[in-house]
């Protein structure tokens, strides 16, 4: 599999033209043989890429007292109390941080105020925080989310999801398609058998088919 998903890839990466930009290699998957109105059936769940997504994932802490100190060295931004309260009265910088940040992580205390005030924001975004405890060690956690992605169904059974940049070597984005691959796997009642199709893509680029 992981030869047949490297030959992918490459046919990929030959298919797409030079861009100013630094393209993103993405894999786009069709479900089949799964009743996605059964709100169970849909996936929101995150996967740990072996080899990262080949871009920064930013992350939001909330968070007071010494485990902000702590994230300050950690995170990408940290926002307090006080922080929480002005994003309850100001919406639209609410809904760019929602956008701005992949994942959040909160003082399991702060949670309650966070539900109220942002729950409606974050909540439909799939982001609604990890809550931890006051005096947890942030730095296993917030790098296993630097190599995150997270994979995510509505009422379409179909996914997509970041797996690489273009300058990233071929064997390294295969083995992450590979660890989605195994994910669903295991995760899937048919494993691969509800599988109906798998592309890989630049940006820019053609889709290839992988599956």
């Amino acid at each position: 599999m992981r030869e047949k998903i490297a030959t992918a890839v490459e046919e990929a990466k030959k298919n797409s033209k030079p861009r100013k930009f630094k393209q993103t290699i993405e894999l786009a998957v069709n479900l089949k043989d799964i009743d996605m109105k059964k709100p169970e059936n849909r996936l929101n769940d995150e996967i740990m890429l072996p080899h990262g997504k080949g871009k920064p994932v930013k992350i939001a802490v909330f968070a007071t007292g010494e485990l902000a100190m702590q994230a300050k060295k950690l995170a990408d931004i940290v926002l307090t109390k006080e922080d929480l309260e002005d994003l309850a009265k100001n919406k639209r910088k609410a809904k760019k941080i929602a956008k701005e940040y992949d994942f959040f992580i909160a003082q399991a205390d702060l949670m309650p105020l966070i539900g109220r005030y942002l729950g409606p924001i974050l909540g439909p975004r799939g982001k609604m925080p990890k809550p931890v405890p006051p005096n947890a060690n942030l730095e296993p956690i917030i790098n296993r989310l630097r190599k995150t992605v997270r994979i995510r169904t509505k009422d379409n059974p179909v996914f997509h999801v970041p797996v690489g940049t273009e300058d990233m070597p071929t064997e390294k984005i295969a083995e992450n398609i590979e660890t989605i691959f195994k994910f669903l796997e295991n995760k899937l009642e048919k494993g691969l058998g509800n599988v109906k199709s798998a592309y890989v893509k630049t940006t820019m680029g053609k889709a290839v088919r992988v599956i």
